[in-house]
């Protein structure tokens, strides 16, 4: 009888080992949209921590949660340029501070495009990771710019990762002269037949996607679902795509407190808000068929996360070599914020002094451009470059009748965000049909007068294009004055910022 329990209890264990041996796990953490955030910012929306996010305190957490997984992948669905300091380094610091952090692929966003296509080759060979694309290609040459996929090993799992991004996201997005010479094809026609190739010899297949709605320029954007973008291109592709475990998609900004599985093909989505303020994180079982056992979005709280080292002293390298950035040009007397759908005190401001600077009748600045919030206090270079750190020149044009109403229109169509303006009040409803929703509008006081011509200045992004505005005919004249340099003199000059009176764009929903 005792050597029969033996032979049980030894059979048992084999018939325990071989369970074990086939449930591998594999846990994938992923961050999208980071965009240089690399301080915490106030999480004033939240009642649970003060202070959100952070380069150094993210890479805390991230090693935290890599060394409770047994086995795991870090992941960017991109936007990983933009911000001063980001701009300072021509993107150096941002592949030294994801490898660092010990990422192991990351996908190419239209941020990485912000110095232009040539600059961002020159400095992709710093990182230690593989920078993914799959369907952006160099015109007339059936050749990618980025690295189309990878297959990496996690422990003894084979994963197969690809990138792509949207048509949207590369036409509207990334400034025409920054793409000259690539051009874009839709991901479905270039992802599918490299899912074919490498899928007998993975275990696991992630796609990295950076498409969706362009994402709004809003801090608190998890706590007011009025501005969250979603994911329907993500969504599109997980039910069209054959063959793929997860999609992580950037962009749009969004945010998923849990993967979500298409129920057609199986395959999950996830993303977080960006600006590194939640790291995402989704364990799989692998076997037959790759099961999620556990996904959610971990807040990145700064209250408790202390900096990394290495990471917060890369930051500050940075910053000893650019000293510039650490003038003091103003004082902010009070917080002045963004908002995406409504008008913005931030806004506001940024369009007065880039109105001012071209003596224009009407000035335009789109909500996308408006890249961070300003907190009470000292205002430093640095933090006016967070706020629109883009290369654009001051652009301006003589526009008259339908061509103006055009961009008023424009302006509240809410397609990416709400414009902000300065020069004009519009009255506008949002509920009526895109290029119908101005009910009345002044320019510099006098109601809008459709014979007469007006001086309009913009960002070169917006005059040549940039997301649909494409009103604006040859004659405009492109400066070789940078937007950037603008604002810092007009915040110099201001000295002492409080918020502009509020009033220049009424929506009659509210």
């Amino acid at each position: 009888m005792n050597m029969l329990n033996k032979h049980l209890t030894k059979l048992l264990i084999l018939m325990l080992v071989a369970v074990s041996a086939d449930a591998r796990e594999l846990t994938l953490l992923y961050t999208n949209d980071i965009e240089s955030v690399y301080e915490p910012v106030e999480s004033t929306w939240r009642e649970d921590m003060e202070r959100m996010g952070g380069m150094a305190q993210l890479a805390t957490l991230v090693r935290q949660e890599r060394a409770a997984a047994d086995t795991s992948l870090l992941l960017d669905a991109g936007d990983m340029f933009t911000g001063s300091l980001s701009k300072a380094t021509g993107g150096r610091l941002v592949f030294d501070l994801y490898s660092a952090m010990g990422y192991d692929a990351v996908n190419l966003g239209n941020h990485e495009f912000e110095y232009g296509w040539r600059a961002l080759r020159e400095v992709m060979p710093r990182a230690r990771f593989p920078v993914l694309n799959a369907n952006i290609f160099f015109e007339g040459a059936d050749v990618s710019f980025g690295q189309p996929y990878t297959i990496l090993l996690a422990g003894d799992i084979r994963v197969g990762v690809l990138g792509s991004m949207g048509i949207d996201a590369f036409r509207n997005t990334i400034m025409k002269s920054n793409r000259a010479g690539l051009t874009v094809l839709t991901p479905l026609e270039i992802l599918q037949p490299i899912i074919d190739q490498i899928r007998p010899e993975v275990d696991f297949l992630v796609v990295l996607t950076h498409q969706n709605r362009t994402a709004p320029m809003q801090t608190d954007k998890e706590s007011d679902p009025e501005v969250q973008r979603g994911f329907d291109e993500d969504y599109e592709l997980a039910g069209a795509l054959r063959g793929v475990d997860m999609i992580i998609g950037g962009h749009s900004d969004h945010g998923l407190e849990k993967p979500v599985r298409h129920p057609e093909t199986g395959t999950y989505i996830g993303m977080t808000f960006g600006q590194g303020m939640h790291l995402g994180y989704a364990k799989f079982e692998l076997g037959e068929t790759n099961r999620l056992v556990d996904g959610r979005l971990i807040p990145v709280n700064a209250d408790k996360l202390a900096a990394a080292p290495d990471i917060a002293a890369l930051i500050d390298q940075a910053r000893q070599a650019h000293p510039e950035l650490t003038e003091v040009v103003a004082e902010m007397s009070e917080r002045v914020a963004r908002r995406y759908y409504r008008e913005s005190p931030l806004g506001s401001l940024l369009a007065d002094m880039l109105r001012e600077h071209a003596d224009a009748d009407l000035a335009v600045f789109p909500a996308g451009g408006i890249r961070a919030d300003l907190e009470a206090g000292p205002l430093q270079i640095e933090e006016v470059l967070n706020v629109f750190p883009f290369t654009d020149t001051v652009a301006t044009a003589s526009l008259q009748g339908a061509e103006v109403m055009a961009l008023l229109e424009k302006v509240v169509s809410l397609d990416y965000g709400l414009a902000q303006v300065s020069g004009t009040k519009i009255i506008f409803d949002r509920t009526r049909d895109v290029g119908d929703r101005v009910i009345s509008a002044e320019i510099g006081g006098q109601p809008f007068d459709d014979q007469k011509v007006y001086r309009i200045v913009t960002l070169s992004f917006t005059a040549t294009g940039g997301e649909g505005y494409d009103m604006f005919g040859p004659e405009v004249v492109i400066s070789e004055q940078r937007v950037s340099d603008v604002l810092i003199r007009g915040f110099s000059e201001r000295k002492i910022i409080s918020a502009p009176a509020p009033g220049r764009l009424v929506d009659q929903l509210r």
